[in-house]
């Protein structure tokens, strides 16, 4: 018998046995999980059943295959019963083992659970090969053949790396030698000739307000600590420009544009709500499509871009380094740098900050994954004051890090810190209130006005909350807890209710209106429906002309507001995000493949007019419009194109 000492002459342990190995239920079991873990999703591609990725029900497939096999084996395999235990704990210890020399990518993705998730399949069809091929072998050869399997099956996640997932659950794997963009990027930097520059100079003032301290890489849930440095350094031929040189037509026009109000302010343009307007564009892109104004590589990072005049601002991770970047509207190239020596990292999403700065008068504010919220000199990028809203908040940082693009509300400047809104005076940096501690969430705080009254939104895992941005006290709030966490906006309907999501661990669930009115007793709030035709995981959606319009997991849908059924469904653009060209009933999205759609935002049917590439790798980032210029980015390149103009010409001088 196999794993007891052999006895005369050595025979198979099934033969010594006398029994014979029941083998054709785990070749179906197996030849099953294959074709739900790898066929269908080949075939199938971005499909969905029951709103639920083909990527994520494959995954789901795998797992419950290998548990299949393992009660196969176990009891219906008529094996000995020390070679029952002996192959499963063996393979057991060998998935082990191989988690301890897989690179950390792989080790610490999907909450640490890719590894073993992922590995099913491959264990399965090894184990299942092995008890198929070994049937007649001797017992040490049996034994010899079983190591023989579990080394093929697990030895090649040695030499991967995952840069993230997909939005579909789908990982992206790379040879672990490969270089990433981020690492290219720094190598490139390395080689290049830099022009020497004086850095910025901070005032004493500013010196004494920012918390200037050494700062480890954060990963996971250890709390960060406030640090900022100013820096002037780039690419060969495109030095940094020093904020004060000495010419006088840079320092007027940064002192005229510190006055003029940002066309794209931040995080989803002038009222967050993704709604350009003012815009036309030719829809033929056949005929006349967008123009590549400039491209260059940035470093990784989920931000979008803040706009004013021929600035723009975003933020990356350059290294050991989380900074924050101007560049020039129409050549790319970069003004300045502030850099905060923090790293953010995790295996899902990759690293660096998540957040898009926001601009208001002559500042610029940031928040970073690790928490440090900063006020910068727009025209120069001087640190006003810096503060650590996870110290302040007594938040760790969250397993995506922090997310939250910073708020301007007269006076103060509000952060969301996983669920717990921050807010200071937008001058000094003072703490001016902390909100009440929520469920988890990465959405950002939103300005809306409802009964005439101003307030701040927050959607979390508890719900939705409103507070007075004056002194953070808690206005109303709409509690709808599904498990998960919010990521995504909510929206005002024309009539003034509020839309909100919910989230689950697999996804969106669905889109809930509510209606809030202010009474004699207080406020009111009241569920008008609840509906699963728009279900918005972390890709925001538009309301236009009594719609809205989004991603239903990766496909694109529209309901309608007045009680949410359903219009259509239709298009395959991954996780992507979107705008809406409102003048011409018309959204602009952006694939999660980097590619550019331009779909009607009419309840008539899906209609994609045109499609276009522009990105090469995961997209994630919303994009910018100001004019008829195009900003895309994501965690490796960005892009300015110039849209075609319908009528008259409407170009960024």
């Amino acid at each position: 018998m196999a794993w007891l000492p052999a006895t005369g002459n050595s025979h198979s342990a099934v033969q010594h046995s006398g029994t014979h190995l029941r083998l054709w239920p785990g070749v179906a079991i197996v030849v099953l999980q294959w074709v739900l873990a790898f066929g269908v999703p080949l075939v199938a591609g971005g499909a969905e059943i029951r709103s639920l990725p083909i990527g994520f029900i494959a995954v789901i497939a795998g797992a419950l295959g290998g548990v299949a096999i393992i009660v196969w084996w176990l009891f219906f395999s008529r094996a000995p019963w020390f070679e029952r235990l002996g192959a499963l704990l063996l393979t057991i210890a060998a998935l082990f083992a191989t988690r301890s020399v897989v690179h950390e990518s792989i080790a610490g993705a999907g909450m640490g659970m890719l590894l073993y998730i992922s590995s099913i399949p491959y264990l399965s069809l090894a184990f299942v090969a092995w008890a198929l091929a070994s049937r007649n072998f001797s017992e040490g050869a049996r034994r010899a053949a079983l190591v023989g399997a579990l080394v093929i099956a697990c030895a090649p996640w040695a030499f991967l790396r995952t840069s993230g997932v997909r939005g579909g659950a789908g990982s992206e794997f790379h040879w672990r030698w490969t270089a990433t963009p981020e690492e290219r990027l720094l190598a490139r930097a390395a080689d290049e000739s830099l022009e020497s520059l004086q850095e910025p100079k901070a005032s004493p003032s500013q010196v004494a307000q920012a918390e200037i301290l050494k700062t480890p890489a954060v990963r996971g849930d250890e709390a960060p600590l406030a640090a900022s440095r100013d820096t002037a350094a780039d690419s060969p031929g495109e030095p940094l420009t020093h904020p004060e040189a000495p010419t006088s037509a840079k320092a007027g026009t940064s002192a005229r544009s510190s006055m003029v109000a940002p066309e794209w302010p931040g995080f989803r343009g002038p009222e967050r709500n993704s709604i350009i307007r003012g815009v036309r564009i030719e829809t033929d892109w056949s005929a006349s499509p967008p123009v590549e104004v400039w491209r260059r590589p940035v470093g990784p990072g989920w931000s979008s871009f803040a706009v004013r005049g021929d600035l723009l601002y975003t933020q990356e991770q350059r290294g050991e380094e989380e900074t924050v970047t101007c560049y020039k509207v129409s050549t790319g190239k970069p003004v300045w740098r502030h850099r905060d020596p923090v790293r953010f990292w995790e295996s899902n999403a990759g690293p660096g900050p998540r957040a898009t700065p926001t601009l208001h008068q002559d500042r610029l504010y940031t928040f970073g994954a690790t928490g440090i919220l900063n006020a910068l000199e727009a025209s120069s990028g001087h640190l006003v004051w810096s503060r650590n809203v996870a110290s302040d908040t007594s938040r760790k940082v969250p397993d995506w890090g922090f997310a939250s693009s910073p708020l301007v509300v007269d006076d103060v400047v509000i952060v969301a810190a996983s669920g717990t809104l921050a807010a200071y005076d937008r001058t000094s940096g003072d703490r001016r209130w902390i909100g009440r501690r929520q469920l988890g969430s990465y959405s950002s705080p939103h300005r809306a006005t409802i009964d005439g009254v101003l307030q701040v939104l927050l959607l979390t895992g508890s719900g939705a909350v409103a507070y007075a941005p004056a002194n953070g006290a808690v206005l109303w709030e709409h509690e709808w807890q599904t498990g998960g966490t919010t990521i995504v906006q909510p929206a005002l309907t024309a009539e003034g209710d509020v839309l909100i999501n919910g989230t689950a661990m697999t996804g969106g669930v669905g889109i809930r209106r509510i209606a809030v009115a202010q009474r004699s007793g207080g406020w009111h709030v009241e569920e008008r429906w609840t509906s699963t035709g728009l279900k918005p995981y972390f890709n925001d959606f538009v309301v236009h002309k009594g719609y809205a319009f989004g991603f239903d997991g990766s496909i694109l849908a529209c309901i309608d507001l007045a009680d949410g059924t359903r219009k259509w469904k239709g298009g395959r653009y991954g996780n992507g995000q979107l705008v809406l060209l409102r003048d011409q009933d018309l959204l602009l999205v952006v694939s999660e493949d980097g590619e550019l759609a331009l779909v009607g935002a009419t309840p008539d049917g899906f209609r994609e007019l045109t499609r276009f590439t522009a990105l090469e790798g995961k997209t994630w980032n919303h994009p910018a419009v100001v004019r008829d210029l195009l900003l895309v980015r994501n965690g490796q390149e960005m892009v300015a194109f110039r849209l075609p103009v319908e009528g008259a010409d409407r170009a960024l001088p």
